[in-house]
């Protein structure tokens, strides 16, 4: 069922907590390989219930997940991490050691990675999320969009197939926020696969390739930011709001606008084209 472009596939995926509360419905999905997939949708819908089995956090009630064709039931914890990491939505849940330093080495050492190698990956860490003026700071006298960064980098140095990103712009100011998109546009030139669960829906329009919309625990579309955010009847039916500069290009009469515009560069890249 897994082909060699999909990371991650879930198949007939159903989870019930405790209480008989059924989170998921029969999900099927595959995560493709350098894409940034978004998981939309309101509170309840699914979105961390289905995120959280990709890595084994939860299992499933029925149905399955696939790493690289195997079930994520068989493998070890050391080897499940190594595919697919997870950044919590709050970062100080996973933050417990004294420096920056040591909390970024630490994935990599119980990894068992020799020293030399450890040293490498938490030299690039540093330098590749800007970290290097803290490295000897304890992770919580950090500011909170840069606790987000530190979360980030302890995950993205253990080299994971795949990171999943849990609403990472909950509690950011707009600097922090500016942050946290700079840092997934980078990753997704590294040719890294991401999935990005979020209610930002700007973030999603600037850095997705794809976003899946969840309802009630199960899949409702799933195609490119620019379909799923000019689909009115979708919006209305799962209660979210598209970018403000989407509903802009909807006001515009004018056919030179499209009426699926994204980002704000993007209209001035088509205004400016139409002035000249």
């Amino acid at each position: 069922m897994s082909g060699l472009q999909e990371i991650i596939v879930v198949d007939s995926l159903a989870h019930t907590y405790p209480g008989n509360v059924e989170a998921l419905r029969g999900i099927n999905l595959a995560v493709r390989r350098s894409e940034v997939t978004a998981i939309i949708g309101q509170n309840g819908s699914g979105k961390t219930t289905l995120v959280k089995h990709f890595n084994g956090l939860l299992k499933p009630t029925r149905g399955r997940v696939l790493l690289d064709g195997i079930e994520t039931k068989n493998y070890k914890p050391r080897e499940i991490v190594r595919k697919v990491g997870y950044v919590f939505q709050n970062p100080t849940h996973q933050l417990f050691c004294t420096t920056i330093e040591e909390e970024i080495a630490f994935g990599p050492k119980n990894l068992g990675l020799q020293e030399a190698e450890i040293r490498q990956r938490v030299e690039d860490a540093i330098k590749a999320f800007r970290l290097d003026r803290y490295r000897d700071i304890h992770p919580l006298r950090l500011s909170f969009p840069l606790r987000k960064m530190l979360a980030i980098a302890s995950v993205y140095v253990m080299h994971p197939d795949a990171v999943v990103l849990d609403e990472p712009t909950t509690g950011q100011d707009h600097i922090g926020m500016g942050l946290i998109e700079r840092t997934i546009k980078e990753l997704k030139s590294e040719g890294r696969t991401l999935i990005l669960v979020s209610h930002d829906m700007p973030l999603v329009a600037a850095t997705a390739d794809r976003a899946v919309v969840m309802r009630d625990g199960a899949i409702t579309a799933d195609a490119h930011p620019k379909e799923i955010f000019s689909n009115d009847d979708l919006m209305k039916n799962t209660h979210l709001m598209s970018p403000q500069i989407t509903k802009l290009s909807q006001m515009f009469a004018d056919p030179r606008i499209p009426h699926n515009i994204l980002t704000v560069d993007e209209m001035y890249s088509c205004l400016e084209g139409i002035r000249k």
